[in-house]
C-alpha cells in the first residue's frame, strides 16, 4: 500500500510540474504575439 501512495505522490508532483511549465510557455507565446500585433499596429499609423 505504501508503494502505491508513493507512486501516486510522485506522479502528482510530475503532473504539477508539467502543468506549471506549460502555463508559462503559453503565456510567453501570448506575450510574443501581442508584441508582434502592437508592432504591426504602430507601423500602420
Amino acid at each position: 500500500m505504501k508503494k502505491i501512495a508513493a507512486g501516486f505522490t510522485v506522479a502528482l508532483a510530475l503532473m504539477s510540474t508539467f502543468a506549471l511549465s506549460g502555463c508559462n510557455t503559453v503565456r510567453g507565446i501570448g506575450q510574443d504575439v501581442q508584441r508582434a500585433g502592437s508592432a504591426v499596429s504602430n507601423a500602420a499609423k
